[in-house]
């Protein structure tokens, strides 16, 4: 594996337009190690070559922090979804060649398990067999839909990791923006272990009060992470202004949802005094230089959301332990997770202390050069 530099170009780039029917969008292969590489696929109206070349390289991140002998990709569709069975069986006969040549793609914002069973069938993918590799016994569904709060546990781990390093022992005060999958799980999480949910946002605004509950929250969420305004409990405030998630005095804010939510321009906004991200490229550069000069601090993405990516990872490169029994395995898994992420955030916490300035690339380096031991 070589030396990933900030800098370099991704190891290759696709562009898709379609095999026996239409689809336009991108595979960006950012690295490759041992032959592999992998991450999710994003369908949105708005997505662009770019954003795809950026995701991939926070894949890159994400493995090289977890110790994950795999390169990172990224795919990304420019659709409305209006047409998925058509869309995803043209997508599966398009990357045919690069599922059966060690790029794994998975889901990601706009794409669910159903449509990756579609683009996976369609070519002829089935991720248990691999030549060189030893078998999955169990099939990618039976393995990784358990999972799905993997990622919302490492969230979770990341600033409770942060909250202790801080010495904070009392209940903080958590604003979740976006609530869906991740979001949910986070929100869950940070409750069982002790602390106040005050907010939460969805596509149509933000909800706050003195204490969330969450299971009632959870309740009235549909699979897309929108909140039934109609059925939410009793003595909460609505509103319907951007980014109002900013203003609900809290002591973290979890950043779940779309890309860059918080940027330079609403970054003077925040009142938590520690950001996790929780979704992919959730804050800008420059967003997250504004937020470490004002005395705040940000858990980065690719440390603190690691679940989904690293769980699959781990099946990909036939880590993780199959022959253990269905609820073991789970654990198993979601104990690597929370152990890499809380390992990853100490050691971030540290390097800040230390100096000025990021510490994400000294982390990176030092991660580097395990990986090449």
């Amino acid at each position: 594996m070589s030396v990933v530099e900030s800098t370099r170009p991704p190891a290759f780039t696709v562009h898709l337009n379609g095999s026996g029917g239409s689809v336009k969008g991108w595979v960006v292969v950012d690295s490759l190690v041992d032959g592999l590489a992998m991450g999710g696929t994003r369908m949105t109206t708005g997505v662009t070559e770019e954003e795809v070349a950026g995701l991939a390289r926070d894949m890159t991140d994400k493995f090289t922090l977890a110790g994950l002998r795999i390169g990172g990709a990224k795919a990304g569709i420019v659709s409305d979804g209006s047409d998925r069975e058509e869309t995803f069986r043209t997508f599966g006969r398009t990357v045919k060649p690069l599922l059966h040549g060690g790029i794994h793609l998975g889901i990601d914002m706009g794409v669910t398990p159903a449509d990756r069973a579609v683009f996976f069938a369609e070519a002829g993918y089935d991720p248990r067999y691999r030549l060189g590799a030893p078998d999955m016994p169990i099939d990618w569904r039976t393995y990784y839909e358990p999972l799905i709060d993997c990622t919302g546990h490492g969230v979770a781990v990341a600033a409770l990791t942060a909250l202790e390093a801080s010495g904070r022992t009392d209940p903080a005060r958590v604003v979740v923006q976006g609530f869906g999958a991740v979001g949910r799980a986070v929100a869950r999480f940070l409750e069982d272990n002790g602390h106040v949910v005050v907010g939460v946002a969805d596509v149509q605004g933000t909800i706050s009060a003195e204490r969330l509950p969450v299971a009632d929250l959870v309740a009235v969420t549909d699979e897309f992470g929108r909140i039934d305004r109609s059925r939410l409990p009793q003595h909460v405030t609505l509103s319907s202004e951007p980014d109002a998630w900013l203003d609900v005095d809290a002591d973290v804010l979890v950043l779940a949802a779309q890309k860059y939510a918080l940027t330079a321009d609403n970054a003077h906004r925040l009142r938590a005094g520690l950001v996790v991200e929780g979704a992919n490229l959730a804050s800008s550069a420059e967003a997250k230089e504004k937020v470490a000069a004002s005395g705040g601090v940000l858990v980065p993405g690719v440390i603190a959301n690691i679940g989904g990516a690293a769980s699959a990872a781990l099946a990909v490169t036939r880590v993780v332990p199959f022959d253990l029994p269905s609820e073991r395995r789970k654990a198993w898994v979601f104990d690597w997770v929370g152990d890499r992420v809380r390992h990853n955030t100490r050691d971030l916490l540290e390097i800040a202390a230390g100096r000025a300035g990021d510490p994400l690339p000294e982390l990176l380096a030092a991660r580097r050069k395990d990986l090449l031991r």
